[in-house]
């Protein structure tokens, strides 16, 4: 999933005719499998869940490089990451292979240059967890250094944050403000489901989506709900 400096068009990417189409991402991938199946829905990311505090689809970090090599050309593969400190981070994304890094958590106003620094060839992508119109400032913030937002359900001011995989919608009417000011991609996830997928794209109009309990069924990637989900994207 190539990141521009900002969308071909502001809502979302265009195919080759010029139709607006919503790209996705389909997170949590734990194994070769679920590689396999999510390529096949026609992916153009996914995402590989470092160590986290809370949430679902964690996996080791040899997993995470074997992952990350097996992806075809042409699909991004995400890192995400719960990590702060830029050497840290830098460090667990050389060692993963991945070509974008997901920052789930807040990190201080200088950690994206250090990023850039240390990681010249990867793709930045901030997170923002969507609790109220105080977002709006934050997501505008990250997006002067950021190469795409992510906006998520977590609550990372709890004891024990929330970083992803709550499997809770936000106020899509937040988001597509942020979306509308963002001079970045803007990719929207957060309890998104076959059911409610295109209602989301249609309130919100992001560059892509991304989804990992919506289309799983006892944590395991199902072929019918990703199926249904890619439908619901193409329609």
């Amino acid at each position: 999933m190539k990141l521009p400096a900002t969308p071909v068009k502001k809502e979302r990417g265009q195919d080759r005719a010029g139709t607006a189409r919503t790209r996705f991402k389909i997170c949590c991938i734990r194994d070769e499998a679920e590689l396999a199946l999510a390529v096949r829905a026609g992916a153009a990311a996914v995402g590989l869940v470092s160590a986290m505090p809370s949430g679902p689809g964690v996996v080791d970090d040899a997993a995470i490089r074997r992952l990350a090599r097996a992806a075809p050309p042409g699909v991004a593969t995400f890192l995400l990451t719960s990590l702060t400190d830029p050497d840290e981070i830098a460090a667990q994304t050389r060692a993963a292979g991945a070509n974008v890094l997901q920052l789930v958590d807040h990190v201080g106003a200088d950690a994206h240059a250090a990023l850039r620094e240390r990681l010249p060839n990867v793709k930045l992508v901030q997170v923002v967890h969507v609790v109220g119109s105080a977002s709006i400032e934050e997501a505008l913030h990250a997006a002067r250094s950021a190469d795409a937002l992510l906006l998520d359900s977590g609550n990372p001011n709890l004891a024990v944050k929330e970083l992803g995989g709550t499997g809770r919608t936000h106020d899509w009417s937040v988001s597509r403000a942020i979306r509308e000011r963002s001079p970045v991609p803007v990719f929207l996830a957060g309890g998104l489901r076959p059911d409610n997928v295109r209602a989301a794209i249609e309130a919100v109009g992001p560059f892509a989506v991304d989804v990992c309990t919506g289309v799983r069924t006892d944590g395991v990637l199902d072929p019918e709900k990703l199926g249904a989900f890619a439908r619901e994207i193409e329609r």
